[in-house]
């Protein structure tokens, strides 16, 4: 299987009514420069009355979305034990996929059940096909990538908050202990 970037997934929430036509060329823009690639895409509009409209759509052929499939099951092997678990693991990541899309009509109709009248909802999956070449480095440098995380912008103020707070004269009470519980030693 051809390398693959990590993959985010977005949900985004929309008034169904007010589609503005920008985030498609944006996509396509970014697919273009091989900075992303859909992997799938599950769009779901309810009118006011309940009717239920869905798209679908990926980069990916048939192809490339078993092999991400296949891999999608072999990432859930490692706590399985033998060559029959792994096997059985990867054949449900390709049975998983077996439509051309992640997302089966039954969760699709799942979610629907949630989505308030006169809404729009849009899951997507994309691979950040830039971080291929920096994993590739990384690997040529004998450099073993061991987390990768994204960090919301909630994240990213409560880590600011935590720092914030550590850098502060007087936290620790006089007793040697942080604010935020740990030793100040």
């Amino acid at each position: 299987m051809a390398e693959m970037g990590p993959v985010e997934m977005y949900v985004v929430e929309f008034d169904g009514y007010r589609f503005k036509g920008e985030i498609w060329p944006e996509l396509e823009r970014l697919k273009e420069n091989d900075v992303i690639r859909l992997v799938d895409l599950l769009l779901l509009r309810k009118d006011r009355s309940g009717a239920l409209a869905v798209l679908t759509a990926t980069d990916l052929g048939m192809k490339e979305m078993l092999e991400f499939g296949a891999k999608i099951g072999s990432l859930m092997a490692p706590g399985l034990e033998g060559d029959e678990a792994y096997a059985s693991s990867v054949m449900a990541g390709i049975q998983k996929v077996s439509t051309g899309h992640i997302f089966s009509e039954a969760e699709a109709q799942k979610l629907a059940e949630d989505i308030p009248l006169g809404t729009a909802v849009a899951v997507a999956l994309i691979e950040h096909r830039w971080a291929i070449p920096l994993r590739a480095a990384i690997g040529r440098a004998d450099g073993e990538i061991l987390s990768e995380e994204w960090l919301s912008p909630e994240h990213l103020m409560e880590l600011g908050r935590i720092a914030g707070a550590d850098e502060q004269p007087g936290l620790d009470g006089g007793n040697g202990h942080k604010a935020n519980g740990q030793n100040g030693n």
